[in-house]
């Protein structure tokens, strides 16, 4: 497996895990739980940012990965 997948798939996993700190954020009513899944989640969503860009350096730099 590349480094390309592998980071790929982490990213798959990374969206997987903020879809369900903001569903557990839906479904409580404890505020604190609340507001613990929603600081997660948007920290979460930082790091796929920042996983987003590393993809897009990967396949700049190796075009033969787009797409996977």
């Amino acid at each position: 497996m590349t480094v390309a997948s592998q980071v790929k798939t982490c990213m798959s996993s990374l969206k997987s895990a903020q879809a369900s700190l903001e569903s557990f954020a839906l479904s409580t009513q404890n505020q604190d739980a609340k507001n613990l899944f929603t600081n997660a989640a948007q920290q979460t969503q930082q790091i796929v940012q920042q996983v987003e860009s590393r993809i897009q350096q990967l396949e700049n730099e190796e075009p033969q990965y787009r797409g996977f």
